[in-house]
Parts: C-alpha cells; sequence; structure tokens
C-alpha cells in the first residue's frame, strides 16, 4: 500500500505506474483517493480547530454562567453561548464520524492500487513475457524416457492419490515410504541449509487473522487462495511467510535489531482458484503442501541487497542437489500489487525438456509494514518503515518432481544426491520394486 502523501504528490507516476502494471481498470482508483484524502483532511482540519476552541468556549461559558448569578441581565448571553458550545459538540461528533467513514474508504482504496514497480522491472502483461537472466547447470535429457513424476513415485510405492482422492477430494496426496522419506529430508536439509546462512528457525501459526491477511497480500488474492475457518477470523496460511511478518504487527523495532532474517517451517494450503486451477494427476499444483521459508525484513536502503542474496540463497540450494536451474525476471503484470521486484527460480525438468517454477523470490518495499504498521526506531530517533522481503527455500511437492526427474536412471532407481544422504539413513538409491 502506497502513502496517501506520495499519491497526493505524484499521482501522475501512480498512474503510469498501474499502466505498466496494464491494469487500467485501477486508473480511477486515483482520483478517488485523492478525492477521499481531500475531504478526509477538510474534516481533520475541521474537527481540530473545534477541539482548538473547545476549552475557550467553555470557560467562557463557565464565566458568563458565574456572572449571571449576579446579573440576570446575563442570562440570555450566557445560554446563547451554551447553545453554541451544544452545537460545536454536535459539529465535531458529526466530523469525528465522518472521519472515520472517509478513513475506512481510503483505505478500502489505496489498498487496491498497486505498489511502485523498480525500474529495473520488465515490462510486459503477463508472464509470457518474463526474461530469463541466467542459467546454472547443465540441462541434461537423457537417453531413455523420464516417466510422469506420479509415475515414478509409484513405482517405488511412493504415493496414493487415489486413497487422497476418496477421504479429501482433488488436490491431495498421501506420500508413502522412501519418497515420504525423502520429502523429509529436502525439508530438513531446506532447514538446516538456511540456519547456515544465519537464518533464525520458527514454526510459526498455521492460521492467522483477518486483519494480517489484509496485512501481507494482494485483495484479488486473498479469495483465489485462503481458506477462511467457517465462524471464526481465522484463516488457514497458503505460505509461512504471512504469519511470520505478521509476528510484527503493530510493533516498533529498534534500528539494532535489523536485519531480522528468518526461516520458517510450515504446511500451506490454497484453494489454487483461476487459470492454473488444480491438476487431475500430479502434485505440481495441489490443495496442501510442505514448504521452508525465508523472511527478511531490514532497512529500506539494504531491501535490494538482500533480494540479490536470497534468490542466489535458492540456486546454491537446487545445485547442491545436483539439479540444473535459472532465474526468470517477472514482468510488470506478472507481480501481485505489493511487489516492487520479484523473480522464479525455474528448475529443469528433463522429461518436458523445459524449466518449471520451483522458487519464488519478492521484494516488497515498504507496503506490507505500512499495513501493518510495522515501524522502526532509528539510531536518531526519527521512525521508518522497514522492507519486508520473501522467497521459497524448498517447496517439496514441486522440488520433488525436479530431483526424481533429473537423478532418475535407466533402470527406474533413483539417485539419492550426496547432500541429502545423511537424511536418508545413508541411503545412495533408491530402487522400484520388483514388477
Amino acid at each position: 500500500m502506497l502513502d496517501i502523501k506520495f499519491v497526493r504528490e505524484n499521482p501522475e507516476l501512480v498512474r503510469e505506474n498501474i499502466r505498466k502494471k496494464f491494469q487500467d481498470a485501477k486508473l480511477p482508483l486515483v482520483d478517488r483517493a485523492l478525492e477521499l484524502d481531500a475531504a478526509n483532511r477538510a474534516a481533520t482540519t475541521e474537527a481540530s480547530t473545534l477541539r482548538a476552541n473547545r476549552n475557550t468556549l467553555a470557560k467562557k461559558v463557565g464565566m458568563l454562567m458565574g456572572k449571571a448569578k449576579k446579573d440576570p441581565s446575563l442570562m440570555a448571553e450566557a445560554e446563547a453561548a451554551m447553545e453554541e458550545s451544544r452545537a460545536q459538540a454536535d459539529r465535531l461528533a458529526a466530523l469525528e464520524e465522518q472521519e472515520d467513514l472517509l478513513q475506512g474508504q481510503l483505505r478500502e482504496v489505496m489498498l487496491q492500487i498497486p505498489n511502485i514497480i523498480d525500474p529495473s522491472v520488465p515490462i510486459g502483461p503477463d508472464d509470457s513475457c518474463n526474461v530469463e537472466v541466467e542459467r546454472f547447470g547443465e540441462p541434461l535429457v537423457p537417453d531413455f524416457e523420464i516417466p510422469y513424476h506420479t509415475d515414478i513415485m509409484e513405482s517405488l510405492d511412493g504415493i496414493d492419490m487415489d486413497a487422497a482422492g476418496r477421504v479429501s477430494g482433488n488436490g491431495f496426496y498421501y506420500l508413502m515410504g522412501d519418497v515420504a522419506r525423502l520429502h523429509s529430508a529436502v525439508l530438513a536439509y531446506a532447514r538446516d541449509f538456511m540456519i547456515g546462512k544465519g537464518f533464525t528457525y520458527c514454526i510459526p501459526p498455521f492460521m492467522i487473522r483477518g486483519n494480517v491477511v489484509e496485512g501481507v497480500m494482494s485483495q484479488g488474492d486473498m479469495d483465489a487462495m485462503m481458506y477462511k475457518i467457517e465462524g471464526e477470523d481465522l484463516y488457514l496460511i497458503g505460505t509461512s511467510e504471512h504469519s511470520m511478518i505478521g509476528r510484527y504487527i503493530d510493533r516498533l523495532l529498534p534500528e539494532s535489531a535489523l536485519p531480522q532474517t528468518l526461516t520458517s517451517y510450515s504446511p500451506c494450503f490454497r484453494k489454487e482458484k483461476g487459470a492454473h486451477g488444480i491438476e487431475e494427476r500430479g502434485i505440481y499444483r495441489i490443495h496442501q503442501f510442505e514448504k521452508q521459508e525465508m523472511v527478511v525484513i531490514c532497512r529500506p536502503e539494504d531491501s535490494m541487497a538482500w533480494y540479490e542474496k536470497m534468490w542466489r540463497y535458492s540456486v546454491e540450494l537446487f545445485r547442491s542437489m545436483d539439479i540444473p536451474v535459472r532465474q526468470l525476471e517477472c514482468c510488470s503484470g506478472d507481480l501481485a500489487d505489493l511487489k516492487v521486484k520479484s523473480c522464479d527460480i525455474e528448475a529443469w525438468s528433463p522429461r518436458q525438456q523445459k524449466y518449471f517454477e520451483v522458487c519464488s523470490c519478492s521484494n516488497l518495499g515498504d507496503a506490507q509494514a505500512r499495513r501493518l504498521k510495522i515501524r522502526v526506531q532509528g539510531e536518531d530517533g526519527k521512525k521508518y518503515l522497514p522492507h519486508t522481503l520473501n522467497n521459497t527455500v524448498a517447496a517439496p511437492p514441486r522440488m520433488l518432481i525436479a530431483l526424481l526427474e533429473n537423478n532418475l536412471q535407466a533402470d527406474g532407481s533413483v539417485r539419492v544426491p550426496a547432500i541429502l544422504r545423511s537424511y536418508m539413513g545413508g541411503r545412495e538409491l533408491l530402487v522400484p520394486r520388483a514388477k
């Protein structure tokens, strides 16, 4: 969410940013925000004047009433002053009610105006305009056919989607045996990898209140992603970033406490409504999965350096498991409204002979901090809003696809990357069941 002062002083820049995001339908929001802001400031100014006059008028009434007791001819003047005082009190109450209404309407509009994107973001309407920046590792295609990922898992007795469908419906799965153990190994390794980078490990709440949801994500994404708990002001998290950033709601942090570098584990729950939808067969896009996340809260001048570090951590993690990846810069039309800059890390799929998304790294500037009222007390005593960033460390359903395909052998066995073997009891190879 932008600062209304910024919108007031730079309306054309805000409009141009909306155009760059190909959201022309939101252009009228700028004028509406300015209109509400002007009305709110007028009401606030008048209310402030009335409050300032209140004590003076009260003293005048008291003085006149005192004199009227001695001189009844002054009673009319005293009553007139009392009537003026009541009228001003009524007007002040009406203005305060109007302020609350206008501020609520203004906030609702401001929540819909997209954040200002970084000048380095490529311009384009959708993800087809995302730009490949760099590749890491040699993408190889073996000389044998690679089955669909669930077929590989089934050959290892590692997945049961039929039972999950009967129990929970589409978009769920049972992981079994070696595949379940590999899933846990990836998460444990991802956790230890980030701890080794100096991040603090955290297991957060898996449900958050509505005001936190409003603070951490774009309004359009909320209905498409979040599951609400019926009858309660609680939502299941779609990613632990939400509850991790929410941890700082209404807090004033000393600048010496920055940066906050956290890595969190959680299950994630998503409706996956819209164009992508739920896969009928695979586990690429599902309703429930587990994830290790990284979150940084830092000084504004440090956020782009952290952005660079964070996506490179993802590359390092995947390359340590012998998985080729590339960095893809997200274009303006592919950025969620809160994001200043974002990139995807995509892993190589030998079966499809193309890359697919496994991580998403984002710099959200001060948008989440402004919504959640997270502030920092600088060493000079001044308060400011920090920047927030997040990135996927590992989301095993997708990571498992990349890991299984890139480590599949011609005989159907799967090589366990060396870095994961200590988490797998020393296992070097996963062998399919005898046919």
